[in-house]
């Protein structure tokens, strides 16, 4: 009976992973809230989760939410596709080129190294309009992750590989298509998922740099101005599951594009 019932709430789609998850945020909440009641220290300084769901509610119900959603969700679309537009193929040019890969690399190598948020005074003089400013930001830092993922993959395929393709006379493009694209895929996924992680990252501090009336950075720095702590968590969490379903969605696609990965 025990076994029938645990196929069943498998089958459902709540599987012992996922049902371990909501435990554990489940307790993270109930301690968080017993903590702030109970006055224990570093609790007694935080909004209690029911203090913050009266936050939420009311900045749901003016209309501003949404938009700073938008907002910032537009702003790490922008950057980040560009990234990948310009990354992917970047990074695969350099692994199958050698002269190329010499010619390119040091000097991301000395670029790589500054953080993002350096050059946001630097872009705001440079570029035209402070939207096009922060989706610069936020293009370096998706760029040089996925650049350096691509390489990694590259480099990671097994020469035999390529040298059982070219005894069958694979020419340089068959090799590319058939054996390097396939084999760097995950580490392709891999990159964007981390460079995603890093634009929402960049987004909030850019937004918060630049003083922009618009997104959930801008929203996180007008509640710590007006001194509710409740609102500015209400932001963090936001960034959080905004975060977490931009790279939910990348893993997913990742999955999809190379179901030869997949468990049996």
């Amino acid at each position: 009976m025990a076994v029938w019932n645990a196929t069943k709430v498998y089958k459902s789609g709540l599987s012992l992973t996922t049902l371990r998850g909501v435990i554990s945020v489940v307790g993270l909440l109930v301690v968080w809230e017993l903590g702030r009641r109970l006055q224990v220290p570093f609790f007694a300084a935080v909004p209690a989760p029911s203090e913050v769901v009266v936050a939420l509610e009311k900045v749901i119900g003016s209309g501003r939410f949404w938009s700073d959603w938008a907002a910032s969700y537009s702003r790490v679309l922008v950057g980040f596709v560009a990234a990948q537009i310009i990354g992917i193929p970047l990074g695969l040019a350099m692994a199958m080129n050698r002269p190329f890969y010499h010619f390119i690399f040091p000097p991301l190598e000395v670029l790589r190294p500054i953080p993002p948020l350096a050059w946001v005074p630097t872009a705001i003089i440079f570029w035209p309009t402070t939207e096009l400013s922060i989706a610069f930001v936020i293009f370096l830092g998706a760029f040089f992750t996925v650049v350096l993922n691509v390489l990694g993959g590259v480099e990671a395929i097994d020469v035999n590989y390529r040298r059982a393709a070219i005894s069958m006379g694979a020419r340089p493009w068959h090799i590319f298509w058939r054996v390097v694209l396939p084999a760097t895929a995950p580490s392709i996924f891999t990159g964007m998922a981390v460079g995603m992680g890093l634009t929402w990252e960049i987004v909030v501090a850019a937004e918060m740099v630049a003083s922009i009336q618009a997104g959930l950075g801008f929203m996180m720095w007008q509640a710590y101005v007006g001194g509710s702590i409740a609102l500015i968590i209400v932001a963090m969490i936001s960034i959080g599951l905004a975060g977490l379903v931009c790279s939910s969605a990348i893993w997913a696609l990742g999955r999809r594009a190379t179901p030869w990965r997949r468990r049996t």
